[in-house]
């Protein structure tokens, strides 16, 4: 009988325990979403401090201070972060202010486009009307939404948030990479037996060499595939090829969805550029090219079978993470995937089937009787 009221007092705390963190699971997110003002500049920070560790810890081993070593590594990435900048914002600004100017340059390369649309959108005025005879059609409620009316509105709007957001991301990459050393030792000493401390110092040594090794690899990757795409278009006589191959790079960092946005941005560059439209289009197909030969070949050579991640887990990161946090999160959803990857693969994962059809998470029907009670009993032992 004891035997038999442990069994359900255990499967009963099983389930209460499931039910909580499926609880905690679906608030989690929404908890993200609404708190994206402290969760994004902190996590963004925490990820780039991970990156950056194998920097700081060559910089360690030459004997030069932490704290010193992590204002070194912070202003190289402050001067990385401003190159890019400069190299992709301002000429980004110039060269898409010119837009309404090329209308007609656009409109000239994409005339039989529009002829198509022309006849298309005639054909369905004629279907249109002629539902209007038999019955009447509500037409959608729109609401104008008033954009801000100056960029000095729009920055006192925006800028100081973000100022105070950069800031205070800056700062977490700085104490954490000074007290990184401090923290992964007490992390380590604090764990009551041997086999605790090396198994934490595998997952963190994990972490660290996993998400440093991805970023740095494809950061490399990105800036050889911008680097090729600006040289092609600079012979090509494209203006701002540097600009459109910091775009190539940033952009190559969110798998799938971030090529397309890229070779989409630059075929209208190209129609605003050239008044041939293959020449036009080039860019586009010059970038879908190069994507194809880096993500099927290149990539997977360099980074090896260590980091390759399910392609529905990468499209489900992203997602959730757009979800969340936006372009920002879709930045990020890589490098938060290969952290939980790690984790879990150190930890071991949940297998939440075997927990609920294997193990007996809810007791069914009628209690057991004795002899019952007695084969199971045997079976756990």
């Amino acid at each position: 009988m004891m035997l038999v009221l442990a069994m359900r007092r255990d499967r009963i705390l099983a389930t209460l325990t499931l039910f909580a963190g499926i609880g905690l699971a679906l608030a989690t997110p929404f908890a993200l979403k609404a708190g994206a003002e402290f969760f994004l500049p902190t996590t963004a920070a925490l990820v780039i401090a991970i990156a950056m560790v194998p920097i700081l810890e060559w910089f360690e081993r030459h004997r030069i201070p932490s704290a010193l070593a992590a204002l070194v590594c912070i202003l190289m990435f402050l001067l990385a972060a401003n190159i890019a900048l400069a190299a992709i914002v301002v000429p980004a600004v110039e060269f898409f202010r010119k837009l309404p100017e090329r209308i007609d340059r656009i409109q000239m390369n994409i005339a039989p486009l529009i002829d198509l649309y022309s006849s298309l959108e005639r054909y369905l005025n004629r279907a249109v009307r002629h539902l209007a005879a038999t019955g009447p059609i509500k037409t959608p409620q729109t609401t104008a939404v008033s954009p801000p009316s100056s960029i000095l509105e729009l920055a006192a709007t925006s800028a100081p948030g973000a100022i105070v957001q950069v800031f205070f991301g800056i700062l977490v990459i700085y104490f954490f990479l000074a007290g990184w050393t401090r923290l992964r030792r007490r992390t380590i000493t604090s764990r009551s037996s041997f086999g605790g401390a090396m198994a934490t110092a595998r997952v963190i040594q994990h972490v660290v060499d996993d998400t440093a090794a991805y970023l740095g690899t494809i950061t490399v990757i990105n800036l050889a595939l911008g680097l090729l795409v600006s040289g092609v278009l600079w012979t090509m006589g494209m203006p701002y090829p540097l600009m459109w191959g910091g775009i190539v790079a940033l952009l190559n960092y969110v798998p799938y969805f971030g090529p397309i946005a890229a070779a989409l941005l630059l075929g209208l560059g190209g129609l605003m550029t050239f008044r041939d439209i293959w020449a036009a289009l080039f860019p586009a197909f010059l970038m879908i090219g190069c994507h194809l030969v880096e993500a099927n070949a290149i990539t997977p050579l360099i980074v090896g079978r260590r980091l390759t991640i399910n392609p529905i887990l990468i499209l489900i990161s992203i997602s959730f993470w757009s979800w969340v946090w936006g372009t920002p999160g879709a930045l990020l959803a890589v490098p938060l995937l290969i952290i939980l990857q790690t984790v879990l693969g150190a930890v071991g994962k949940p297998d939440i089937a075997g927990f609920l059809f294997e193990h007996g998470a809810m007791a069914k029907g009628s209690p057991p009787k004795n002899g019952e009670a007695e084969e199971s009993r045997g079976e756990v032992g």
